[in-house]
């Protein structure tokens, strides 16, 4: 029996990382429908290639970091227990390599390719692994204080923080580090429009994502025995939450659509095992509310060029989701407690300062040294020619 349950185990999470790396299609399909068409390859291929670069550095050292575990023994010890150990690194390496998928939305069509990929190493290995050390393994004690001061851990079952918000606020950093697109914003302060190229491919991204994300989160139990229909209910609920609430609240347009589920999903993560279902749709709008309201401040009036609005996706509806988890997983509100307000907003605040004194370290030594922007010439021709030396739309480009 001990056999089977452990071979159990391994299926479910070997079949929970591989819905979570389908989700990074869509990561790379959201941002090539919104990019202009001459930056749709870039799109696609630092996705593709950001996940090589976080392997490389989560297994050598972003997860000794979080869970002092490494790799460096035989291979018969490796195997030991039906592989189950290192199913789980492939399951969280996955959430792992989604920060370098996040930061490339938004800094999209202006950042160079190598740069980019030494942050995605660096930021994998130390950053991210820093704070999914401190609240997935308790790692340095700080779970610990929190628990003395407020009585409970900071409570993050799937990632709202952990993930999404450290990427989140890491791009926003990014973003600002590079600056707008050139022609985006106008001298006399006009906001000048770049149009997704795809609303298609956009709302095929926006899908892959919102079906792979019931593996990441059904499946952060990372057993079977501990599986929740609970967290599948409210997974779905804050995504409906979600959609309908940008659709209203952005007025059909489709960009807002087939992101509000993803603000739903993004906000849920933290406390998708603790809420009442009707909770789980409470956070679910007030994340769709949130992410049209903020992606129009930033690209409007604060002329943040947030290309797929990460920050506010990511960034803010994740933050959004870490406090909501002590309101609504609280008894009062119909959830099954074993949550804290308190731990809840510290948890919350540690991770964005985290995220911000990480990103701009990174960000800061490498624009110092070797440069983060496109020349203005080659983000002129786009990414895909100047980088890849080919077009999404060869046979246009040539008059064909």
């Amino acid at each position: 029996m001990d056999a089977l349950k452990t071979g159990t185990d391994t299926l479910f999470v070997l079949l929970g990382a591989i819905m979570v790396l389908a989700m990074h299609s869509g990561f790379a399909f959201l941002e090539l429908g919104t990019v202009r068409y001459k930056n749709q390859v870039n799109a696609l291929v630092k996705i593709m290639v950001d996940f090589g670069i976080s392997t490389i550095a989560y297994f050598f050292i972003g997860y000794l970091i979080a869970y002092g575990t490494h790799f460096f023994v035989g291979a018969d010890i490796l195997a030991g227990r039906s592989g189950y150990d290192l199913v789980k690194f492939f399951f969280l390496l996955t959430f792992a390599a989604a920060i370098p998928a996040i930061i490339s939305g938004g800094i999209a069509e202006r950042s160079r390719f190598g740069p980019q990929l030494a942050a995605s190493f660096a930021l994998v290995a130390f950053v991210y692994a820093l704070f999914e050390g401190i609240a997935w393994n308790g790692r340095f004690g700080i779970q610990d204080a929190l628990k003395g001061m407020f009585g409970e851990n900071f409570h993050d079952f799937a990632g709202s923080i952990v993930v999404h918000a450290v990427g989140g606020w890491i791009g926003l950093i990014a973003v600002l580090f590079l600056g707008p697109r050139k022609g985006r914003y106008t001298r006399d302060g006009r906001v000048s429009a770049h149009p997704p190229s795809s609303i298609p491919f956009l709302a095929l991204g926006s899908w892959i994502l919102a079906v792979g994300w019931f593996g990441f989160n059904v499946m952060s139990a990372q057993e079977i025995g501990k599986i929740s229909g609970l967290v599948a209910v409210n997974s779905l609920m804050a995504m409906v939450g979600g959609t309908l609430a940008a659709t209203f609240m952005g007025r059909n347009d489709p960009g807002f659509v087939h992101n509000g589920p993803l603000a739903g999903l993004v906000a849920v993560c933290a406390g998708s095992d603790v809420m009442h279902p009707v909770g789980a749709l409470v956070v679910g709008v007030a994340a769709g509310a949130l992410f049209v309201r903020m992606f129009t401040l930033t690209q409007n009036r604060l002329k943040i060029d947030d290309v797929l609005g990460v920050w506010p996706l990511h960034g803010l509806c994740g933050a959004w989701g870490g406090i909501a988890a002590g309101i609504f997983g609280q008894t009062a509100l119909g959830g099954l407690g074993g949550v804290s307000f308190g731990a809840q907003v510290v948890g919350t605040l540690l991770g964005i300062a985290i995220a911000v004194g990480g990103a701009a370290l990174v960000y800061g030594v490498l624009r110092a040294t070797v440069g983060l922007r496109l020349d203005e010439e080659a983000e002129f021709r786009g990414a895909d020619l100047s980088i890849h030396k080919i077009s999404a739309t060869p046979e246009r480009d040539a008059g064909f």
